[in-house]
């Protein structure tokens, strides 16, 4: 189905795929929840563990979901913004992280091996960072069409769950703009240290925020995020979309991966059915913005890291659940006798 889709041809094609792309399935998810009903352990006990088993029920459309293979994408931009002085770290980290990723020495390296993801990163024209936001657009229309259907053709669709990433110097300052862009609120509202700025940093980027959201205001969601945000962003979207139409859950990471994925949402809430967010970052517009979407994620460990790092942990507890769902016994199994 993703074959038929992508490419995109335009931005606008967004608006218009809610009603054609694929929706969980109910009878499957009404099984996988009797079934949850009935294994050993007093109803509701699992708590989330139990939701997610349902979850994945229904958008496998089967009663035992499974994860055999598991994708991890982090996708790497540079951005514009970051003329205004808004990060402590120069550009050039970018590549030498994606550098450090391919050579296997990140958080998010160490993390994927343990929770069994396969992890790809998809630098995206990091030579060619995106233009300064505050004194215009930072993506043309195609530049941001070009990115989000390499975010899609990123996409494994024979995964059985994909879990998102980002890097980018700057990106904090993209992710707080379009939070406030897409759900109101001041720049102070959602700007955050990110990678360590200090007061001055800060106060820099609320500024830069300030900035782009009095050039940018009363776009269309997609709109906004080719004035605002970066190409990691609109791969992102991309591959959000893409896993929808290849029936794949997704597990989204922090603020800035949020924030991307909030662009979906805010065109149509219904694009981020088949998502959950795995953690909460110590970024202080992560919860404001887990509550505009109606997300509550499944950590809060405290990080702030990025890379997929938070998502790629909370494959473990997603991979517990069908454990679980499909290793317990039911009581009838068990020989229990129940009232």
């Amino acid at each position: 189905m993703a074959a038929s889709i992508f490419p995109l041809a335009d931005l606008g094609a967004i608006a218009r795929l809610a009603v054609s792309l694929p929706t969980a399935d109910v009878a499957s998810a009404k099984a996988a929840a009797a079934r949850q009903a009935n294994l050993t352990k007093p109803a509701g006990s699992l708590g989330r563990l139990e939701d997610l088993a349902v979850f994945m029920a229904g958008w496998q459309a089967t009663l035992r979901p499974a994860i055999e293979k598991a994708q991890a994408l982090v996708f790497a931009g540079n951005h514009g913004v970051c003329a205004q002085g808004v990060n402590p770290y120069p550009q050039a980290v970018t590549a030498a992280m994606v550098a450090n990723f391919a050579a296997d020495g990140a958080a998010i390296n160490q993390i994927c091996g343990v929770t069994g993801a396969v992890l790809s990163v998809i630098a995206l024209d990091l030579d060619h960072p995106t233009a300064d936001f505050t004194q215009g657009p930072a993506l043309t229309d195609a530049h941001c069409l070009d990115a989000l259907n390499r975010g899609a053709a990123a996409v494994d669709p024979t995964a059985d769950i994909l879990v998102l990433g980002e890097m980018g110097i700057g990106n904090s300052t993209v992710a707080s703009a379009l939070a406030a862009a897409l759900f109101g609120g001041m720049a102070a509202d959602w700007v955050g240290p990110g990678t360590g700025s200090d007061a001055a940093g800060l106060a820099r980027k609320r500024a830069a925020v300030e900035q782009g959201l009095a050039r940018h205001a009363g776009l269309q969601p997609v709109a906004t995020l080719a004035a605002i945000g970066g190409r990691e962003q609109a791969a992102i979207c991309g591959a959000v979309l893409a896993a929808r139409a290849a029936r794949i859950p997704v597990i989204l990471d922090g603020f800035i991966c949020t924030a991307a994925a909030a662009v979906l949402f805010a065109t149509d809430a219904r694009l981020l059915d088949h998502c959950v967010v795995g953690h909460v970052s110590s970024e202080p517009g992560h919860r404001r913005l887990l509550s505009a979407i109606g997300q509550a994620p499944l950590l809060d460990l405290g990080m702030r890291l990025g890379e997929g790092t938070g998502a790629a942990l909370a494959l473990a507890v997603v991979r517990a659940a069908l454990a679980c769902h499909n290793g317990m016994a039911t009581f009838a199994e068990a020989g229990i006798a129940v009232p």
